[in-house]
């Protein structure tokens, strides 16, 4: 089939095809490679998070300058606090652990040159009471943690009044119920002296250090914009096909009726002798 009659690709019907299948490859190669920058980050993160964690702890103030500086850079980081629990508890909603829904109990920790540090002491099954904090002077052992950020269209916690529960990790907002300094991070529970004891929350795990799926979302997303490109070639070429066929149907009906216009029933030479002879 020459050029002029591939003119029918750029008919409306066929270039809206074209912007469909090529939009919707260029889409799918995007998410592959999308996925590629989110295995990168990932295996960024558990390289940070194993050689922080693989620190031997240091105490907490000596970190705490680097905090206020950027917070990021000390996170995951082992440190040793010493000080008294508030009563005041706080209870971190929505949270899970194992499989189990729950809360995390958030406590202050007024340190012994002055420093609050909120600590995460662990979490505690719905239905389960929450423990009191331990009384008295303390020593912890735990892991930094930079508080997450406001995810789009999530609700903020109420600042009316003593806060008690919370959505999140929100500094600022306890800042204005907590007493001394702050710190602009919290800490992970992992140890304590005296003991952490089968009646207190359980302490919350260091994070999976996996890659997740995301090689294989890639590869799955590479296959589709494959696939869609295959299906396209199979769909012009057949047309190309179909059209190829219908235009050698006419010529092929006009040699058909040209043979049913041709006698068929004409005397041979044979014949004509015959009828001579019987004459």
């Amino acid at each position: 089939m020459s050029g002029s009659n591939l003119r029918f690709l750029l008919r409306p019907k066929w270039l809206a095809f074209h912007l469909l299948v090529f939009g919707s490859v260029a889409l799918m190669i995007w998410l592959g490679f999308w996925q590629l920058r989110r295995l990168d980050a990932r295996q960024e993160f558990n390289a940070t998070v194993t050689e922080r964690i693989d620190q031997p702890p240091v105490p907490f103030d000596t970190l705490l300058d680097d905090a206020v500086a950027d917070p990021v850079s000390v996170e995951w980081r082992q440190v040793t606090l010493s000080g008294d629990f508030l009563a005041d508890q706080i209870l971190w909603f929505n949270r899970t652990q194992d499989g189990v829904a729950g809360d995390n109990v958030l406590t202050a920790l007024v340190g012994d040159d002055g420093t609050t540090v909120v600590v995460n002491r662990g979490f505690v099954a719905l239905g389960q009471p929450t423990p009191a904090a331990p009384a008295g002077p303390i020593d912890v052992l735990g892991r930094i943690r930079v508080p997450p950020g406001r995810q789009l269209g999530e609700l903020t916690d109420s600042a009316d009044g003593p806060v008690t529960e919370v959505r999140r990790v929100d500094l600022e907002l306890l800042d204005e119920q907590l007493p001394g300094e702050l710190a602009p991070v919290y800490v992970d529970l992992i140890g304590s002296v005296p003991n952490v004891t089968p009646a207190d929350p359980l302490p919350v795990p260091p994070p999976t250090l996996d890659e997740g799926p995301h090689l294989s979302y890639a590869v799955q997303w590479f296959i589709f914009a494959a696939a869609v490109l295959v299906g396209w070639v199979l769909a012009v070429r057949r047309s190309i096909a179909t059209r190829r066929r219908r235009a050698n149907e006419p010529a092929a009906s006009v040699t058909d009726a040209t043979d049913e216009r041709t006698p068929t029933d004409s005397p041979t030479p044979a014949d004509a002798a015959s009828t001579t002879t019987t004459h």
